[in-house]
């Protein structure tokens, strides 16, 4: 991947996929059944979207709604199949009951994964002590982004955190990119460049008919055209 500020995007099908490389996204996140806010995806659509697209493809691990990880033998399985498949890049973050990172599930997924990059994703914006769970998680293989935005209430309500975490870059539990995403508007990205952050993910302003429309390329071009501006 290149130096100028990533740009990923999700994807749903082949179609999405294709019209996000061509607006210009570096990465796609690749999910189903966003009404339960992105569940993993089948082999077959993995392969599909494989075939259409060259561009790094990171695969959501996640079976139920919400931030618990549920039956953890069949996130192993899923993450297996999608091995099998061919993904190579991944997204998962499970906390337990107290609001901490659920290292029983997610180092058993890294184990399973073998040294595959992944992203923890926005159960960090749920955390009861975002700092402790860096923490938790900072030497275990692989880990190499967080989703977030800082809030679970979005951006918006995140930007204070998103910022002073980015200047905390390369400490001790801060070494992974900040991915920044949930609520995520154009006019916040130079406040978020001026801060170090180069780093952004796109689900719904990637489609202007929503969740039941496609990804639109002009859409997609118009958020890396601000990233590169």
């Amino acid at each position: 991947m290149s130096n100028r500020a990533v740009l990923e995007v999700i994807a749903l099908d082949a179609e999405d996929a294709v019209a996000a490389q061509a607006g210009g996204a570096d990465r796609l996140e690749l999910v189903t059944d966003m009404a339960a806010d992105g569940l993993t995806p089948s082999r077959e659509t993995f392969a599909a979207i494989r075939s259409a697209v060259d561009i790094p493809l990171r695969v959501m691990l996640r079976v139920a709604d919400g931030f618990a990880a549920g039956d953890i033998d069949v996130l192993v399985g899923k993450a297996h199949e999608m091995r099998e498949a061919g993904a190579d890049e991944f997204v998962f973050g499970f906390l337990d009951a107290d609001g901490r990172a659920d290292l029983v599930a997610v180092e058993r997924l890294v184990a399973e994964l073998d040294g595959c990059r992944w992203t923890f994703h926005r159960a960090i914006d749920r955390a009861a002590d975002r700092d402790a769970l860096r923490k938790q998680l900072a030497d275990l293989p692989g880990l190499d982004t967080f989703l977030t935005a800082g809030s679970p209430a979005g951006v918006d309500a995140g930007i204070p955190t998103l910022v002073a975490e980015a200047a905390h870059g390369g400490e001790p539990g801060y070494e992974a990119q900040i991915l920044v995403g949930g609520g995520l508007h154009l006019h916040h990205l130079p406040e978020l460049r001026a801060a170090g952050i180069d780093a952004v993910h796109i689900g719904g302003a990637a489609r202007p008919s929503g969740w039941s429309g496609p990804v639109d390329a002009a859409a997609v071009r118009e958020w890396r055209e601000a990233l590169d501006a």
